[in-house]
């Protein structure tokens, strides 16, 4: 397992070395998204030589490259993302060195935390590619949560590029499928996800083994929930769009529930 984390420290790196070494010609650090899931491709995949393969790394690629085409088809000849413009204002020309350790190297480390349990379970494992695990229960439970997971998220983006597409629909919430039960389909369905990936590594190894590695799930949960994703989000959309407030008092934030009822719409009736 420490050389499996080594190999992929190494390989996490580099890639986000050459991520940043492109975005300078480019001017645009956004790039950073569209490496993230490139960077779940890599990893596990590069560490084989050191490790033994599990069904992780087939599941961890098809999340990765539909995640990077999504945001590459949606980012590339766009505007740099107003999150990392700020911070290039903000720091002024030393932005470029500084976006090497802020942006490229920090997202590198969470990474590497996040990729562990792809990592453990390549390396306890026992059998290649072992569709039933030493838990077969265990495993199921882990591809029933990683299958509703991609679902929210690949159709909650899919939902949303229609809506968008829509030249009417522009300065308006997008209330409807998935949108009209969660706020975030795409970010629960990566919490999903990475809780799918847990449960899977946990099935092909063992919970003696690898029950530390349940910080990635939990790194994840904390940072779609209060930092990079559901909070920062919403504190952007609250400020672009008035018909915000309404869509948060009936829509669940996160967990999908069917949305509350207007109260004066009921009192109406």
């Amino acid at each position: 397992m420490t050389t499996a984390m080594m190999t992929a420290a190494t390989v996490i790196g580099t890639f986000m070395l050459l991520m940043w070494l492109l975005s300078i010609p480019l001017k645009n650090v956004s790039i950073v998204d569209i490496g993230w899931g490139l960077g779940f491709v890599l990893v596990p995949w590069l560490a084989l030589p050191v490790t033994k393969p599990s069904l992780l790394d087939l599941l961890v690629p098809i999340w990765g490259l539909r995640l990077a085409a999504y945001l590459a088809w949606r980012n590339i000849g766009k505007p740099e993302d107003y999150r990392y413009a700020a911070m290039r204002q903000r720091f002024g020309p030393s932005f470029t060195w500084t976006s090497l350790l802020i942006v490229f190297g920090l997202q590198g480390v969470v990474m590497w935390i996040v990729a562990l349990p792809l990592l453990a379970a390549s390396a306890f494992n026992t059998t290649t590619f072992d569709i039933t695990g030493r838990t077969p229960g265990l495993m199921a439970a882990g591809l029933s949560v990683w299958l509703i997971g991609f679902l929210f998220e690949s159709i909650g983006d899919w939902q949303l590029a229609r809506f968008k597409s829509v030249p009417t629909n522009h300065g308006k919430v997008m209330d409807r499928g998935l949108w009209k039960y969660t706020r975030h389909p795409n970010y629960f369905g990566d919490f999903m996800v990475w809780w799918g990936h847990w449960l899977i590594c946990v099935a092909v190894s063992s919970f003696q083994d690898i029950w530390w590695t349940v910080i990635s799930p939990l790194l994840m949960s904390f940072l779609l929930l209060k930092v990079s994703g559901v909070a920062l989000l919403e504190k952007s959309l609250r400020q672009r769009s008035p018909e915000y407030e309404d869509y948060i008092r009936r829509t669940s934030a996160f967990f999908p529930r069917p949305p509350r009822r207007d109260p004066a719409e009921a009192a109406a009736e």
